[in-house]
């Protein structure tokens, strides 16, 4: 039980960074009515950011389901950690794939 007070901490802290840097995030370019291809890879990249700190959150949360389902010897809450797992590297995956093309884009119109 010791060992779940700083896992639940962690977590929190994990949580809080993610809103703060989502909630940061600069205004889209096409709100400025910028059409480039430039605007249209700091887009996809700031998708691919969103999804990549979501799919990290989803990912540590799932971690922390299985942890607290096997403790009190829940399954179902292990399972549903365990698919919030494979939930987040998904995200994070796309989020990857998506910083990529950004970065395609930018290096292409160099």
């Amino acid at each position: 039980m010791k060992t779940t007070i700083p896992l639940i901490a962690a977590v929190a802290g994990a949580v809080g960074v993610a809103a703060y840097t989502l909630m940061n995030t600069p205004a889209p370019q096409h709100a400025t009515g910028s059409d480039t291809i430039e605007g249209a890879a700091r887009k996809t990249s700031q998708w691919g950011s969103k999804n990549r700190v979501a799919g990290a959150t989803g990912n540590l949360v799932g971690r922390v389901k299985e942890g607290v389902g096997r403790l009190t010897r829940n399954p179902n809450l292990a399972d549903e950690g365990t698919g919030d797992q494979v939930a987040g590297r998904v995200k994070n995956a796309a989020g990857a794939v998506a910083q990529a093309a950004g970065q395609t884009l930018h290096d292409l119109n160099r």
